[in-house]
């Protein structure tokens, strides 16, 4: 009898079999059994018995590296193993083709229907027991490929050797390989109708090489022991937009550095101890990461990620970066990652072009390729690619305990000719500039985070004045929980930017958010895009002498936290960094031995704990009832005055002085008689101020002013913001 048919032999050695798994293996053949093997490199294949170790038949040489033999006395498939000969040296492998699919059919359904909200429990590398052996699953989506092979060391990057079984309809791929253990390294060889592709690394990989190597690595995700029970239970309320939230935003690399090792980034397990400290200590409520997503290109800040399913390997393991997040929950701290639906890197090892087509992007560059990042933009349009994202979302938050998702360039998304021109985008179907399907993904997106888990946030950075991102999407919102406030943001920098003398004459860009300030659940973000590519520090952009630049920045972070709004600054602006942010390099930690830094850093420690044992600074962030100016237009003293209440609370009232001018004996209505005591006042000398201030309080006199039958009279020190709460009589 023939063991192996030409075609079929020819097709095996050149590597261009779609379907191996109907050759190699165990097969009944004319009533008989019969098992062929593809093993190059050794010089005789045997087949033995599972259970008995018996050798069963010495495996025919068909051609080169193909083996096969009829099994005598055998007429069912039963349980092998294969003995190895080559030279002096003999080994037992498992036939990777001697075992059946994992997936079952539910898997197959929902991956073909787009529903698989768990889509990471089907795809990726994953180790597990099959059969009663030990190895790995590989799992891939690739539905235009010939074929897809899983290469690595274990089988000298031969893509011949562990071609994948094709699943029905769905486009996947899939194989059990045998004896591999937890940190393989391998990708997968595609061949395309036009040829072999570029290796490519596994789209729903769980870790990866140190860049800049780049393939996948696996990794069992079974194993870690998590002890933050308490505040998963807890969370909840955290979340809330009538809570407070306060949020310091890392970049891991660059945060803190060891000078005394070669100048390397503190790992996850050193900023599990040393950043949730610090964090905790400094009184935030958040710790928000810029992308941990893998990332082939550090200068991108992990804005340019490919392995969306595996945290970077610059600072460890997944359970490592899973020690990060139990020890800040630990602390009470929650923990955001920066999520990037919007675009993704071309690198040949990713996901352009997977299969040899357009499978993750859009095929027309009008639509599929981003011109100020050159980079690629996902089908928002596509089944399939929208489970992938949607599934990512969702991962993070169920493998990792991820308590929210800060989604990446928002309004990039929302339009077809965002940062285009004339004739480079494709209208929609109805002939506007809104990509319809980027909307509906964001809205199932968050209807499927916050449905799976009600007790985490998702925000949008959404630069523009598109209607609704934080509205529920039964009425047509976008379903974000917040919003990023950009327009606060640039109007109140370029503000800050002026001369004290020239400020009158822009008073309206501190006031004018005031009139959309409760349109959206705000973040007032002071994030990482404000201290780059020759924008300086927070610090260089204040006007003045040395005092003067260090005031109104005190001055500027105590308008901050008395506005409306949740809160957020980048690493560094909180001691007042000098120089502009640098990704390769150290926060500049020494500045803390110089009083005016460590003034700064004192200030932002009490303002996040006089901002969250002072309800009425948060709990009606969103309700236009929980504000007042007092005196919004004082635009030729440059000074602004306003109330914050909330239920049941004792008023505050906030007076911001934005010139270098002393104001003695300044009167401001405030809305109760009785007394007001000074809360916290940014030229303190302990901030490096002045000292200049109303320590003793105030009592409110019958004298009208303001729209109030009472008032106070206060100095208002200079380039200062002063917190005044009454006190119940």
């Amino acid at each position: 009898m023939t063991l192996v048919n030409d075609a079929d032999l020819d097709l095996l050695l050149g590597g261009q079999h779609r379907d191996p798994f109907a050759v190699l293996g165990l097969h009944k053949v004319d009533g008989r059994l019969v098992v062929r093997v593809l093993r190059p490199g050794v010089a005789k294949v045997e087949l033995i018995g599972r259970k008995s170790g018996r050798v069963l038949v010495e495996l025919e040489r068909i051609k080169d590296d193909v083996f096969a033999g009829v099994v005598p006395r055998r007429k069912n498939a039963f349980s092998y193993q294969l003995r190895m000969t080559e030279g002096d040296t003999t080994w037992i492998e498992e036939d990777p083709y001697g075992f059946g699919p994992v997936l079952g059919d539910m898997d197959e359904y929902l991956l073909g229907e787009g529903t698989h909200g768990q889509l990471w429990h089907a795809l990726g590398a994953h180790v597990m027991t099959h059969g009663g052996v030990p190895g790995v699953h590989f799992a891939v989506w690739a539905p235009n490929a010939k074929r897809v092979s899983v290469v690595g060391d274990f089988n000298g990057w031969d893509g011949r050797r562990a071609v994948m079984r094709k699943r029905g309809q769905t486009g996947v791929h899939e194989i059990f390989l045998p004896g591999l253990p937890d940190g393989t390294h391998y990708k997968y060889e595609v061949l395309s109708d036009a040829g072999p592709l570029p290796l490519k690394a596994d789209p729903v990989g769980f870790g990866a090489e140190v860049p800049p190597k780049t393939a996948s690595v696996v990794r069992d995700l079974t194993r870690f022991t998590w002890h933050d029970q308490g505040w998963i239970e807890t969370r909840g309320a955290r979340h809330r937009i009538d809570a407070p939230i306060s949020v310091y935003e890392v970049h891991l690399e660059s945060w803190r550095r060891v000078p005394e090792d070669d100048n390397r980034p503190l790992t996850y397990r050193e900023h599990a101890e040393v950043l949730v400290d610090y964090v905790k200590d400094m009184g935030f409520t958040h710790i928000e990461l810029t992308p941990i997503s893998e990332y082939p290109f550090g200068g991108s800040w992990g804005y340019q990620p490919i392995g969306l399913f595996a945290p970077t390997s610059r600072f460890g393991t997944p359970d490592d970066f899973r020690a990060l997040i139990d020890a800040a929950h630990q602390a009470n701290l929650g923990v955001i990652i920066d999520w990037v639906p919007g675009h993704f890197p071309t690198d040949p090892h990713g996901l352009g072009r997977f299969d040899g087509t357009a499978l993750y992007e859009h095929a027309d560059p009008k639509e599929g390729f981003h011109p100020d990042w050159n980079t690629l933009v996902y089908n928002y349009g596509r089944t399939e690619v929208i489970n992938f994202l949607i599934a990512n979302a969702r991962f993070w938050l169920e493998e990792y305990h991820i308590d929210g998702l800060r989604v990446d360039a928002v309004a990039s998304m929302l339009y077809r000719d965002y940062s285009r021109e004339e004739g480079q985008w494709v209208p929609n179907k109805d002939g506007g500039r809104e990509n319809l399907e980027a909307i509906a993904f964001l809205q199932r997106m968050n209807t499927e985070v916050y449905g799976a888990h009600p007790d985490v946030m998702t925000v949008a950075e959404e630069s523009t004045a598109f209607p609704g991102v934080s509205a529920p999407t039964d009425g047509g919102g976008l379903g974000f929980g917040f919003k990023w406030n950009m327009g606060w943001m640039n109007d109140s920098l370029r503000y800050m930017s002026e001369d004290p003398i020239n400020r009158k004459y822009h008073h309206d860009k501190m006031t004018f958010g005031l009139h959309y300030a409760f349109t959206e659940n705000f973040v007032l973000p002071l994030s990482h895009d404000e201290v780059v590519h020759g924008k300086g520090s927070l610090l260089g952009r204040m006007p003045g002498d040395d005092w003067q630049r260090f005031a109104n920045l005190r001055a500027y972070f105590g308008f901050m936290w008395g506005h409306p709004g949740k809160k957020l600054m980048f690493m560094g602006g909180e001691f007042a960094q000098v120089a502009e942010w640098n990704h390769n390099q150290s926060l500049d930690w020494h500045l803390l031995d110089q009083a005016p830094h460590k003034g700064v850093q004192d200030l932002i420690r009490d303002l996040n704990v006089l901002y969250q044992t002072t309800p009425v600074l948060y709990q009606m962030d969103s309700q236009p009832d929980g504000f007042a100016w007092v005196d919004g237009g004082n635009a030729a003293d440059s000074i602004f005055a306003w109330t914050r209440h909330a239920s049941d609370e004792a008023p505050v009232l906030v007076v911001v002085n934005f010139t270098p001018v002393t104001r003695h004996g300044y009167r401001i209505g405030v809305p109760e008689s009785g007394q007001w005591a000074e809360r916290l006042n940014t030229d303190a000398q302990t901030y490096g101020g002045s000292g200049q201030g109303n320590l003793g309080g105030c009592t409110a006199d019958p004298v009208p002013a303001h729209g109030h039958a009472q008032s106070i009279e206060i100095t208002v020190p200079p380039l200062a913001a002063v917190f005044f709460q009454h006190v119940p009589g």
